[in-house]
């Protein structure tokens, strides 16, 4: 069973609030319209949900924002106790980030490649297979369960290299990715309402 991204940005319109009143968060537009890709080391780098390449999450289980929009409140509603995950995070945190910062551990994934005639070419990666559990000598009860092995090990089993590697938040986080299109609604908001008043909020389900 996968998990799925959900969520809104939301604005804090300064301008929109009566005189004498504290501005109120809005929801700006549905995360659906922006990015609902299911990419694990994006959800472990953003805020900690699968976090199998060993990331200091940024903004993990925060919760619900208590200021958050009526928006966001009714469509967190429909989901009812299918959610895990709600947290949240500003423009001006995600402009602070250094992405290339690595990961705290190696992926508890081992990197996968094959022999070709140009070089190693990327498979994949995942936390089991087979042919590297047979060689190594892995018992089958192993499988699916979580485990990092020390930075730069390599095994060579027939033409597939294994390799345990850190990845960084850029890795994880491509610029240019699919996480492109909500950076750009988020700083078209900020440029207008200021970088603390544009935010993220998601929540996730299997």
């Amino acid at each position: 069973m996968g998990t799925d991204i959900n969520g809104f940005v939301e604005c804090r319109a300064w301008r929109l609030h009566e005189d004498g009143e504290e501005s109120v968060w809005h929801a700006a537009i549905d995360l659906f319209l922006l990015n609902i890709t299911r990419n694990y080391d994006a959800f472990g780098c953003l805020f900690g949900i699968r976090n199998y390449a060993g990331f200091r999450p940024l903004a993990a289980e925060r919760g619900l924002p208590p200021d958050a929009s009526d928006g966001v409140r009714a469509e967190l509603a429909r989901w009812s106790d299918q959610v895990f995950g709600t947290t949240w995070i500003t423009w001006a945190e995600l402009k602070a980030t250094d992405w290339t910062e690595p990961a705290e551990d190696t992926d508890s994934r081992l990197h996968q490649y094959r022999r070709t005639a140009d070089g190693l070419e990327y498979v994949g990666k995942s936390m089991w297979s087979r042919q590297f559990a047979e060689a190594v000598g892995l018992p089958e009860q192993e499988m699916g369960k979580a485990r990092t092995w020390p930075e730069g090990s390599e095994w060579h089993i027939g033409d597939t290299v294994y390799r345990s590697e850190r990845m960084s938040r850029r890795e994880a986080v491509e610029d240019g990715g699919e996480w492109e299109p909500v950076w750009t609604v988020m700083e078209a908001l900020a440029s207008q309402h200021g970088d603390d008043n544009v935010r993220l909020v998601v929540w996730f389900d299997n």
